[in-house]
């Protein structure tokens, strides 16, 4: 008995033994590799965090205006624990802060750590709250954005939502440079969530985003915008569409899209949209039969917000019409299969196939070389010449120029543009492609395009961002876009140059012409689908100086009242523009050729 009575001792002794140093074991464990961990779950249980905003990178134009701002505001929160006067609290806040007292109540009474009652609060107000020093309310200061010209390039900044973070335009497409970092506030709480006294704070302070430096220039920005909303009021346009830049990088001075909307307020429709959504209203009141079931459904809200941001120069694409004559011009001089001096006759029409496709001068241009016929802008003659390119070599072209690819612009929600399949394209599609109709693209597409016509053939990336650069520019990121050089030869880019400079001073855009500058240019009247809605858009694209282009502009009249014809109501206000634009740019007028000088 003893025996098994030792035996039993020694097991016990032995378990006991084991467990003893498991236990030191895990307790070791414990105390040294994951100490820090249970620190830190000890200091979570004991810490209480309030977020510090980082202050949101500035968006500068080309001279250092400043185009995106922060101004000073607060967020207020409640700390349930804390609060010892809830009636007082609730009663407060609900007064300065304009939110009916339910819901100030709820929040007030809900059972948490923290509580946020509102944020971007005005400083004003903010200080008020704070002057009551109400136990349990805490009043941080804040940031949000702030547009010092309202609708300044609205749908090229973009705007931002609530916490800060960008929601269309520049400031979304760079939010990951402009946002920073978030700071916080770490106080110290015993197990009822009071606060310690005596016990410091921890500032963890926030980095600030990083600053956009951009292309645009304030001034043509100001200027181009003011000019479209003339026309849009004395045209009764749709919308007027601008697009200002240096065809030799693709830096954009301006870009356009009336009527914009005001930055600081981008949730209000402007007034013609307004005007626009009431109309539904009430034609949907008055409508009760129910009995449309084909009817197109009516807009929401979202919709109408969602057509007033959007910026037409890149998020819509439409039928260029004569502008696009430039490309058609550029692959059959590259292609050698006509010259200038080429004859060319037009009765007013073409019959293609089944179709008879007219001129615009109805009456026809009569004989004509193929310089004189692109100065008329004559649809005969470039169906004549289409036909001579081909299909296979025109798609060569489009794709060396960039019509089949994006622009790169950067800025979100580019679209692409819509082609026929090579395959698909018969005798009247190409006969209408030659011209500029029955295919779809983007304003930014023509205007890289023909930047890569005028410049010598290098397709050039067209931009807004320049750099982003830290507060005290000790972190600095210049951006690099690409280019490809060599669609088209210097030769051909030399003569193409040479026949846009004709169009203004001779052609059907002489309304653009501007004594002591050398301008060139092509104008447009596009047919709006589905043909014959009497719809149209009035196009002017124009650069300058013609033997060096420095600028290249285009501008789109969509739905103008009256008169459409783009060399009578788009061409003059390109020079209207360039009148301005030119002299701020230095470029200096050219003094007029002597009589000696003329005659040798």
């Amino acid at each position: 008995m003893r025996f098994y009575h030792r035996k039993k001792v020694r097991i016990f002794m032995w378990v006991f033994l084991f467990v003893a140093l498991a236990l030191l074991g895990w307790l070791a464990f414990l105390m040294i590799p994951q100490s820090g961990y249970y620190e830190q779950r000890a200091n979570d249980l004991h810490e209480r965090e309030r977020t510090i905003k980082a202050a949101r990178g500035l968006i500068y134009d080309r001279n250092g205006v400043v185009l995106a701002d922060n101004q000073s505001v607060c967020t207020i929160t409640v700390i349930h624990n804390q609060i010892t006067d809830p009636e007082r609290v609730i009663e407060v806040l609900s007064k300065e802060l304009d939110i009916d007292e339910a819901t100030v109540r709820k929040r007030v009474e809900k059972v948490s750590s923290i509580e946020k009652i509102k944020s971007n609060v005005p400083k004003a107000t903010g200080d008020i709250i704070r002057s009551y020093k109400l136990s349990g309310v805490n009043v941080d200061e804040d940031y949000s954005r702030y547009y010092p010209y309202n609708n300044l390039a609205s749908k090229v900044l973009g705007f931002t939502g609530g916490d800060n973070q960008g929601i269309i335009g520049l400031e979304v497409k760079y939010d990951e440079y402009l946002q920073g970092t978030e700071g916080a506030i770490l106080t110290t709480t015993d197990v009822r969530g009071l606060e310690v006294e005596n016990t410091a704070e921890k500032r963890i302070e926030p980095i600030n985003g990083q600053n956009l430096y951009t292309s645009i220039d304030y001034n043509i920005q100001v200027y181009a915008q003011q000019v479209a909303d003339k026309m849009v009021e004395q045209k009764e346009a749709k919308g007027v569409s601008i697009i200002l830049m240096n065809p030799q990088n693709g830096e954009i001075y301006a870009m356009v899209n009336a009527p914009e909307f005001n930055l600081n307020e981008p949730y209000v429709l402007t007034d013609n949209l307004a005007l626009l959504e009431a109309q539904q209203e009430t034609a949907q009141t008055q409508d009760e039969s129910g009995e449309q079931e084909n009817a197109a459904q009516p807009k929401t809200h979202n919709d109408w917000l969602n057509q007033m941001w959007r910026n037409t120069c890149i998020n819509d694409t439409y039928e260029p019409g004569s502008t696009f004559k430039i490309v058609t011009a550029t692959a059959a001089l590259s292609e050698k299969v006509v010259s200038l001096t080429d004859m060319f006759s037009c009765p007013g029409f073409r019959i293609v196939e089944d179709r008879r496709i007219r001129c615009h001068k109805v009456a026809g241009h009569g004989s004509e070389t193929f310089l004189q016929g692109f100065m008329n802008s004559c649809n005969p003659v470039f169906m004549d010449v289409g036909a001579r390119v081909g299909i296979d070599n025109m798609y060569k072209y489009f794709t060396d120029l960039g019509l089949f690819e994006k622009t790169g612009v950067d800025l979100p929600g580019e679209s692409a543009s819509i082609m026929h399949k090579a395959e698909n394209v018969g005798a009247v599609e190409l006969a209408t492609i030659s011209f500029g109709q029955s295919f779809q693209i983007t304003p930014m597409q023509l205007l890289r395009a023909a930047s890569a016509v005028i410049n010598g053939g290098t397709l050039v990336t067209p931009h807004f961002g320049v750099k982003v650069a830290s507060e005290d520019f000790s972190q600095v990121e210049v951006f690099q876009y690409e280019t490809s050089e060599d669609a088209i030869t210097s030769e051909v880019s030399e003569t193409m140059k040479m026949m846009l400079e004709k169009v203004v001073a001779e052609g059907t855009g002489h309304k653009a012409y501007i004594e002591g500058f050398r301008i060139g240019g092509k104008t447009a009247t596009s047919q709006k689908l589905p043909r014959g809605s009497g719809k149209y858009i009035a196009s002017f694209l124009g650069f300058a100086p013609a033997n060096d282009p420095q600028v290249i502009g285009l501008i789109l009249i969509d739905e103008p009242q009256g008169t459409y014809y783009g060399g009578t109501i788009a061409a003059p206000v390109m020079k209207e523009i360039y009148e301005n634009v030119l002299p701020y740019l230095s470029i200096e007028r050219t003094e007029p050729e002597s009589e000696s000088e003329s005659a040798s």
